[in-house]
């Protein structure tokens, strides 16, 4: 008989801390939920004010970007220092974990910060904003610059294709800015045969930059000799363009100078493979 009361007093007192254990951790549980909830809607209606505020100030849209997503950041970290204290865990003992981690963190971290290092480099020096349209040297990447966020920079190449790179890379190496101003030279080279009248090919390209209705009026037109090759007699053609209408002008000048030459008996040489079969004796 004393026995049973023993164990069901014990039982009694473990079941009952236990029940209060888990309704607490349930309660725990669900307000660190509302908090979470409440919280993202606050980050949100923040980032809001902070990206609107930028824009009334005609703050560059790089650096709209880059605040935006540190402040996105800074708030989630601050939130999730408050669920933890609604856990029962506390500020002092999560600065001192992350005191402690600090070495570690930063040297498993040292190319994120490196990479948000180069962000801030890049909206102090400005080699380039967005909608720019930027050459990567290192990797030969290339296109419109749609984002500048606080660890990587997107590209948009002209085939709607999205490129990645981090800021450190183009912190750290060279690039090309190629809408720095508002027009770009077209530089192509066509080869002619050097049995074709060079002075006739030279004056149909001449022409062909005249006539061009793109073209920049009162800059230079170069035509010229650019080298004697093996097969060919390489020329040169030079023509400003507006930035916005590179492509679509260089494009069309590839199209209209073949059929000009097709037209006009000038031969463009191209690599032949002459195969010789011998016949067994």
């Amino acid at each position: 008989m004393f026995l049973v009361e023993l164990n069901s007093g014990i039982f009694g007192t473990w079941l009952s801390k236990f029940l209060s254990n888990g309704l607490d951790f349930f309660w725990s549980v669900v307000i660190a939920l509302v908090v979470w909830f409440v919280g993202a809607k606050v980050i949100r209606f923040i980032r809001k004010l902070v990206r609107k505020a930028m824009e009334r100030r005609d703050v560059d849209k790089g650096v709209t970007q880059f605040t935006d997503s540190m402040v996105k950041y800074g708030l989630y970290i601050v939130l999730i220092i408050v669920i933890l204290n609604v856990f029962g865990i506390q500020t002092s003992s999560v600065a001192a974990a992350v005191a402690s981690l600090g070495l570690t963190a930063g040297l498993a971290l040292q190319g994120s910060l490196s990479n948000f290092a180069g962000g801030v480099l890049i909206l102090i020096l400005k080699p380039f904003k967005v909608g720019d349209y930027i050459i990567e040297d290192t990797h030969n990447n290339e296109g419109t610059v749609s984002e500048i966020s606080i660890f990587y920079t997107r590209l948009k190449t002209l085939d709607n294709k999205v490129v990645v790179i981090p800021n450190g890379t183009l912190a750290n190496a060279s690039l090309t800015n190629v809408t720095t101003s508002d027009k770009r030279q077209i530089d192509l080279t066509f080869g002619i045969s050097y049995d074709d009248d060079l002075k006739k090919a030279k004056a149909i390209l001449q022409h062909i930059a005249e006539t061009t209705e793109e073209r920049v009026k009162d800059t230079d037109i170069q035509i010229f000799v650019r080298d004697l090759a093996e097969s060919s007699v390489n020329l040169g053609f030079r023509i400003w363009v507006p930035m916005d209408d590179y492509w679509k002008v260089r494009w069309a000048l590839n199209e209209r100078v073949k059929l000009t030459f097709d037209e006009e008996g000038i031969t463009i040489p191209f690599n032949q493979l002459d195969v010789t079969v011998k016949k067994p004796e």
